[in-house]
């Protein structure tokens, strides 16, 4: 609430005159404050500074100036683009308090349909990528696991930790895309908010088996190998290998082999050590070029994420004030008594006291509050405006 009024020299009397034409319109929930409206600290034009006793419960509404805003929105709306025309300058629609009232859309409504925004149609196709890619993923590695795949049986056995790995970076992709179908389905940015941050979780799980198998590969495969086969693979995982790449032994079948029906001491067949060691060259870079490939794709939902979940309608949040800026009885007070101060300043104490007693004939019929002299005392918590939604729009009072 503000004071329009200005000092220039006229006369008083259309202000004492309107006095006598009261409004059937006017309500309220405060009595005015009474002279002297503060004395002391009248000079004060910080409005925090008029309850510093209780600033502690005051709304952050109470420091409103208007020209802190940008001229867009005094104007009405956004500022004309390059390029535009002469278009009438509007504000987006689907937002604010409008948003509550009945049959009242969240999306902008079209000619005929309700339309998604772009930032809503590239959360779209960020997802759907992550969607295939995380199914191809977890196809692959259940046909891994089932043994559907030629020697298959040898990537359960001697990779079985990546193997793993990847299984769980693919099935925590599916779950981050089905989080990202809801928040964008149903236009809910707390979905949206888990979406992107477990999308940095598949990034994570999706680099960690492309990191394993390059380091593996490129350092000393040859040697792993050789501990792998003499330390790590037992009895049972060296037969698997044997019966997979029909080999017997790792050089020989004299040379740390398990005895089988094809694998004995006069078996003709091959050590292990060459066809193991060029199986592994090459699945291993197979899989880590698989999984360095979709590093880019993730980055790519990463940042569909970050810049559009905030985006997907034209209205941020769910309209609602802030609690922190909702007006309460101390807030009120703070406003009303820096009213009568302004008052006071521009037309004197007895105008002033004048025309709020005016104000109090007509508000203190509605709500029988206590006078009180000092914003500093403290006020019993009383209903808001709007105790429903569809009060929202009402018609304001009349000015005083």
């Amino acid at each position: 609430m503000t004071c329009n009024i200005h000092l220039d020299g006229r006369s008083t009397r259309p202000i004492l005159a309107d006095m006598n034409s009261p409004s059937s319109s006017d309500f309220g929930l405060l009595t005015p404050p009474t002279a002297p409206f503060a004395t002391g600290i009248r000079s004060s034009r910080d409005n925090l500074s008029l309850a510093s006793a209780n600033t502690g419960d005051l709304s952050l509404s109470v420091n409103y100036i208007p020209t802190k805003f940008s001229s867009s929105i005094l104007s009405g709306g956004p500022r004309k683009r390059k390029g535009k025309g002469d278009e009438p300058s509007l504000p987006k629609r689907g937002g604010g308090v409008e948003a509550f009232k009945s049959n009242e859309a969240r999306m902008p409504q079209g000619k005929q349909r309700l339309r998604w925004n772009r930032f809503k149609w590239i959360l779209f196709g960020a997802n759907t990528l992550l969607t295939i890619y995380s199914l191809a993923a977890l196809v692959v590695c259940l046909l891994t696991w089932f043994n559907v795949w030629d020697h298959a049986d040898v990537i359960r056995t001697g990779n079985r930790s990546e193997l793993i790995i990847s299984t769980l970076a693919a099935c925590v992709g599916i779950f981050t895309s089905v989080i990202g179908w809801a928040g964008i389905l149903l236009n809910n940015r707390g979905f949206l908010a888990w979406y992107t941050f477990l999308s940095w979780v598949t990034f994570a799980l999706l680099v960690t088996p492309g990191y394993i198998t390059y380091k593996r590969r490129t350092f000393n495969l040859e040697g792993k190998i050789n501990a792998q086969w003499s330390r790590d693979l037992g009895a049972e995982g060296r037969l698997r290998i044997q019966n997979q790449l029909l080999c017997c032994g790792y050089f020989s079948p004299f040379v740390e082999a398990t005895v089988s029906q094809t694998c004995y001491a006069r078996s003709v067949l091959p050590g292990c050590k060459a066809p193991y060691l060029d199986f592994e060259k090459f699945v291993l870079k197979r899989w880590y070029a698989a999984s360095f490939i979709l590093v880019p794709l993730q980055i790519g939902v990463i940042l569909a994420g970050l810049l559009c979940s905030n985006h997907i309608t034209y209205r941020f949040g769910k309209g609602m004030m802030p609690e922190r800026y909702r007006l309460n009885m101390a807030t009120m007070a703070v406003i009303m008594e820096n009213y009568a101060n302004q008052l006071a300043d521009l037309y004197g104490a007895d105008i002033a006291d004048e025309i709020l007693k005016r104000s109090r004939q007509t508000l203190g019929e509605v709500t029988p509050t206590p006078s009180y002299t000092s914003v500093s005392q403290t006020h019993p918590p009383m209903s808001p405006f709007h105790a429903k939604y569809s009060s929202v729009g009402a018609p304001a009072p009349e000015a005083i």
